[in-house]
């Protein structure tokens, strides 16, 4: 292991905005800076949605070259991470064809039943362990066979491969990714061509899977000149879905746990040694994506902090801010959130409940109306201020929370211990008590940038500047990231008694098929 300081660039692109990080390293220290945010706002062209890539790029650019600025230390490598699923298609010169289109995209519809003709959902679950959604990757290219750009298509890259093609010129598919495409094989960590082979998907299209930590090329000449970097900078494959570098990230010190990746969506599991492959487990809508030295990440996606963020969008949209709602006063977005959160802790508990799993909370707009039909639908109290809607959606997501975890060790026969929560969530502390007290269990809130130093830690040890396997890198964390624990509070049979006035819901759900439509952290 070196004993000197090293300077680590963890490129992080989420779903509303990207950002530059610099994480420095050496013995018995690990901090991150970050020197750069841009938006990520999707465009509609024509009725199609897409991700604005060029502009994404272009933030990429300008970050590097803070981090350039940002000390006088050179950069050791490069990481990139982002959300799943989602690809560009370049032309034989490397050309890229058109924008890539973005997950929320319409044209997946009807894309299931036309693979489910070709293998059942059973038979593509027993082969790739991933859940049914409905803009996993397989969907999106059975929606774009005939279409010009997939026809002239030479290559096609997930969007971490993109940038990273772009930063050095070397194609390649990162593994963690590539597990969200359904067109891997969680059991050999190679390509299930079988599966590719009877949805016609030609596999020759992806270039050779890289592992996490392996070299994937050197800054092209063009992009040290324009970010003032020096030569050679390498770019080093991590965990390049979000996730992977997030959970990676997760600072524990036993292996008895499970984790909640939380943001925007709530991704919430285990860490296994193999994939549960069981009709159990597609029936209950568990994933079985690739984690970093040889894991699996068993997790359900949960619909996430997007239904608070929504009710947020909804209540400034009729000319308040969620505090104006509630009080008629002025104030910033943070106060305005801060004093929102404050009032819903006051709020009823449990008074009403949603299953955060319903496909009617996918879309944007008019979220505290869903949530109020929702709850007449179920016979519970409407809620009527901000702070009760508040209170309704973090009960809701605890519930979200506990029942994922649950089934997680029931199918997996593993036992949990400790719950931790990463990721923007781990602000929202009455999210992180509301789980305690749901799971009865203790939970262990932080780091917020699980995926930027997951990301590092990858580089780092690829690097040469820390050794050792999963637990020594947790190890690193929990001794350098600032941590807070929640314990189970409350009488634990309302929670008990919360989730029977969902159960007939959710069972309905589950046999209609509706369970299939959870959203993806991105």
């Amino acid at each position: 292991m070196s004993t000197k300081e090293h300077r680590f660039a963890a490129v992080d692109l989420g779903a509303s905005s990207g950002r530059v990080i610099v994480g420095e390293v050496a013995p018995e220290r690990l901090t991150l800076h970050e020197v750069h945010r841009f938006p990520n706002s999707p465009v509609r062209v024509l009725g199609t949605l897409h991700w604005d890539i060029l502009s994404l790029y272009q933030g990429i650019l300008n970050g590097l070259k803070a981090a350039a600025n940002s000390a006088p230390h050179p950069l050791t490598s490069i990481g990139i991470d982002t959300w799943a699923v989602d690809y560009g298609l370049l032309a034989a010169d490397g050309t890229l064809l058109a924008n890539p289109v973005h997950y929320r995209d319409a044209r997946t519809t009807g894309a299931a039943e036309k693979v489910a003709e070709a293998l059942s959902p059973q038979a593509l679950y027993a082969a790739t362990g991933i859940q049914h959604l409905p803009f996993n990757t397989i969907y999106q290219l059975i929606s774009a066979q005939g279409t010009p750009a997939l026809t002239a298509a030479h290559r096609l890259l997930l969007i971490p491969d993109l940038i990273s093609y772009w930063l050095t010129g070397e194609p390649g598919t990162e593994l963690t990714n590539a597990s969200t495409t359904q067109l891997i094989d969680p059991r050999t960590r190679d390509w299930a061509t079988p599966v590719a082979r009877a949805l016609g998907i030609d596999l020759t299209l992806f270039p050779p899977l890289r592992h996490p930590g392996d070299p994937a090329g050197t800054l092209r000449q063009e992009v040290l000149a324009e970010t003032g970097l020096t030569t050679p900078l390498p770019v080093t494959a991590v965990g390049s879905h979000d996730t992977a570098s997030a959970v990676v990230g997760v600072p524990a010190t036993t292996p008895d746990f499970a984790y909640i990746a939380t943001g925007t969506w709530s991704l919430a599991g285990l860490e296994l040694d193999a994939p549960v492959l069981t009709e159990a487990s597609r029936a209950a809508n568990f994933t079985n994506e690739l984690g970093v030295d040889g894991t699996v990440r068993y997790l359900r996606n949960i619909m996430g902090l997007w239904m608070l963020q929504e009710c947020v969008r909804a209540w400034e949209a009729q000319g308040n801010t969620a505090r104006q709602a509630a009080h008629g006063t002025q104030a910033t977005q943070t106060e305005d959130l801060t004093a929102l959160l404050r009032e819903a802790a006051q709020a009823t508990p449990l008074r009403s409940v949603v299953d955060a799993g319903d496909p009617a909370f996918i879309a944007p707009h008019h979220m505290p109306d869903r949530i109020a039909d929702a709850c007449r639908r179920t016979g519970q109290p409407v809620p009527r201020t901000p702070a009760e809607t508040t209170r309704c959606v973090l009960d809701s997501l605890a519930l979200a929370h506990r029942r994922a975890i649950d089934d997680a060790a029931r199918l997996s026969g593993r036992t949990v211990r400790t719950v931790h929560i990463v990721g923007g969530g781990v602000h929202n502390a009455l999210l992180c008590q509301l789980t305690a007290d749901a799971c009865g269990l203790p939970v262990i809130a932080g780091p917020a940038e699980a995926a930027a130093l997951g990301n590092v830690l990858v580089q780092a040890r690829a690097a040469g500047a820390i050794t050792g396997g999963l637990p020594e890198l947790r190890s690193l964390l929990h001794s350098t990231q600032p941590l807070r624990q929640y314990e189970p509070t409350g009488d634990h049979s309302a929670w008990d008694r919360a989730a029977a006035r969902l159960g007939d819901a959710q069972v309905t759900r589950a046999a209609t098929g509706l369970g299939d439509e959870e959203e993806p952290c991105a």
